[in-house]
């Protein structure tokens, strides 16, 4: 989506912003959980009250994968009890062994759940502009080891997909995205779930789309899916036979309930968030010293997150100055994503940040701002006049 369509004044604030600001205020967090009308969350538990099946993929967790698997434009989903075990446990299904070459600038979730596969990460930095895998270095990486890619949609930016295809395809290496930010996005009409051998997404309750908690892994190959439902369900094959040793990742019934609720409001939820990105958006464009995220205009956005990197030269205040003016001010913003993985302490001395320049630049940097459905605009002014007002 073209961002010229939307804009204000650049660096200026709206004219709705008040002059003078309370101490008063109330706390403004990072994000704010979505959640539907009580009344239609408990008559969509009901059945599950009079039946008593409460987990072990009852009604509402069939319903869901069904849902999503429409919504999302995909083959085949596989719902989990959260997007952790959803990549661990599509690594664990493919039986891989090597190196995956990944992105220290993500969540640990996803460094982590390579390592506890027995699999060795290899960090490929990011482009400093999309902040996601940089696939210009990503050949020079692969090695005789290497089993796969697991590359990140960062901030709902998306990966360059066509060209992490090329390459594995070169190289015969299995891909893995983790699309955890990219719930709801289609790239060229395409759903993003649809892309590389599988597409990893939670479903916390912090992310666009939540069910409380849960997951979900997207693929194309059927035995994946074969293999995941036992692993989530500790081997089990059947009734008296565990062909495997797996784990305990199902996803109840009250969360897939919740999940149902909110994926029929996703659409008016994800245009409630457009709103507050583009307050955002006409407020600070423009202002020196100030990167905003990129507009990708393939990418049908959901607007999860709202990053700004500050370069202090330029703006006159660092990120921790502004992060803790905003703190004073009862505002909770984010730095997001930092410390990058590779300089985690439970991995102290194992890894070199240096080779990644580009994200421990944006690390240092970065910060995400307020951003959900009901965020008023009137505070969306707030916070950006405080960030302002920083520069003086």
């Amino acid at each position: 989506m073209d961002g010229r369509h939307f804009r204000q004044p650049q660096g200026r604030m709206t004219d709705s912003m008040q002059p003078e600001e309370t101490e008063m205020e109330e706390k403004i967090m990072v994000t704010r959980s979505s959640m539907p009308e009580f009344g239609e969350y408990m008559e969509e538990i009901r059945e599950i009250w009079d039946s008593r099946w409460l987990t072990n993929m009852g009604v509402k967790h069939r319903e869901l994968q069904e849902g999503l698997r429409e919504y999302l434009g995909v083959e085949n989903v596989e719902l989990l009890s959260n997007g952790h075990m959803a990549l661990e446990l599509t690594l664990q299904a493919m039986n891989l062994q090597g190196e995956v070459i990944t992105t220290p600038f993500t969540f640990a979730s996803t460094t982590h759940a390579i390592v506890r596969n027995g699999l060795e990460p290899v960090f490929c930095d990011i482009d400093p502009v999309t902040y996601t895998m940089d696939p210009g270095r990503l050949e020079g990486l692969v090695t005789d080891r290497t089993c796969a890619v697991m590359p990140v949609h960062v901030y709902g930016n998306v990966c360059d997909v066509e060209e992490v295809e090329r390459i594995a395809r070169k190289y015969e290496l299995k891909v893995v995205y983790d699309a955890a930010h990219a719930f709801g996005e289609t790239y060229r009409g395409r759903g993003i779930g649809s892309f590389g051998d599988a597409s990893c997404f939670s479903f916390h309750a912090t992310k666009v789309f939540n069910s409380i908690e849960g997951g979900a892994s997207c693929f194309r190959d059927g035995r994946l899916g074969e293999a995941l439902y036992e692993l989530k369900n500790f081997g089990i094959r059947g009734p008296e036979e565990v062909s495997g040793v797996g784990a305990n990742a199902k996803m109840n019934e009250f969360c897939a309930a919740m999940g149902l609720c909110n994926l029929r409001h996703v659409g008016e939820e994800i245009g409630k968030r457009r709103k507050v990105w583009e307050r955002y958006r006409g407020n600070l464009e423009g202002v020196e010293g100030l990167v905003l995220n990129a507009v990708q205009g393939d990418v049908e956005p959901n607007y999860a997150y709202f990053p700004v990197l500050f370069e202090e030269r330029q703006f006159g205040a660092s990120r921790g100055e502004v992060y803790g003016r905003l703190l004073e001010k009862g505002i909770c913003a984010r730095k997001y994503f930092y410390p990058l993985t590779n300089t985690f302490s439970c991995f102290r001395g194992k890894y070199d940040a240096g080779q990644t320049p580009v994200a421990l630049h944006v690390s240092r940097r970065i910060l995400t701002l307020p951003l959900y459905a009901d965020l008023a605009l009137e505070d969306v002014d707030r916070i950006c006049r405080i960030i302002l007002d920083c520069r003086v």
